[in-house]
């Protein structure tokens, strides 16, 4: 798998109509969590084989191996690196000097279900989603699936216990509104968060989705990106219903999405053994 240098033609923020997608990586068995780190790379998890890869313009190469099961990736404002482990149902945190703490594993004295996804506010405060998928349902303590935080502290509650499967996760540029996808309801949920990192005031901002959502992003603009039938593009006023601006087709099902490169508009796609790259004329919303 190779990160190649060829930029793909850019488009305007609200014209999907002349994208080049380019495919940039393959080779993988399941491709997700990818993240990109302002060190100038790219994380991608290989989640069957418990492989993260590490893509820059000088190829590829593996980052880490975790029998834990890799997923969803995160880098916080010092560079450190969180990661969902759903084999070992546990979110750990990968320091600069490479030592591997585990952030947390239990919620109320029982395991989670199998951490999916992650983001990290620009203070500190971690959200993540835990589902259960195939057979980690066999093996699941609790009777609900969650959506957690944890604060700077480490001091960790529930944002949301769902009957359905939250997914992907993703921040508004501000940091005050957390995205979280439901891959049964096919629906993104949006909460607002206060300065303590505190959830309320459930509501669903997009429903009906084509295909499954998996992971979501926001750009500089508050748009929300989501990995579903294909990576759809919607718009969300302050009142009334989202508005789909575009869509980005692929050859594979995407599964996840991060914005990277030195100036963060270009839109990294996870898609099953694929990566893929867009140009776009809008940057990432970045939570760190």
């Amino acid at each position: 798998m190779l990160l190649v240098l060829a930029v793909a033609a850019a488009l305007s923020a609200q014209d999907f109509s002349h994208i080049s997608v380019e495919r940039v990586g393959g080779g993988l068995h399941f491709a997700e969590g990818p993240v990109w780190s302002h060190e100038g790379y790219l994380l991608v998890s290989d989640s069957v084989v418990d492989k993260i890869h590490k893509l820059s313009n000088t190829g590829d190469v593996v980052f880490a191996e975790r029998a834990g099961g890799v997923m969803g990736n995160a880098f916080d404002v010092d560079g450190r690196l969180y990661t969902c482990e759903f084999r070992e149902r546990r979110v750990t945190r990968t320091l600069k000097n490479g030592k591997i703490e585990v952030l947390v594993s239990r919620f109320e004295g029982k395991r989670f279900n199998a951490p999916n996804d992650i983001v990290v506010r620009r203070d500190g405060h971690v959200y993540f989603t835990d589902p259960a998928f195939g057979a980690q349902q066999d093996a699941r303590e609790m009777d609900y699936y969650g959506v957690f935080h944890v604060t700077p502290k480490g001091e960790i509650d529930v944002v949301a216990k769902w009957k359905t499967r939250p997914n992907g996760i993703a921040l508004s540029p501000n940091g005050r509104v957390l995205y979280v996808s439901d891959s049964d309801a096919r629906l993104v949920r949006a909460y607002d968060l206060d300065g303590k990192g505190v959830a309320s005031k459930e509501r669903t901002v997009v429903d009906k989705i084509p295909g499954v959502p998996n992971g979501i992003r926001t750009d500089e603009k508050g748009n929300l990106y989501v990995a579903a039938k294909d990576v759809l593009v919607y718009a969300l006023p302050n009142s009334g219903p989202a508005k789909l601006l575009g869509e980005i087709p692929l050859r594979e099902a995407p599964s996840n999405l991060a914005f990277g490169d030195q100036d963060m508009a270009t839109l990294y796609i996870t898609a099953r053994t694929g990566v893929y790259r867009v140009r776009l004329g809008v940057k990432g919303a970045l939570p760190y």
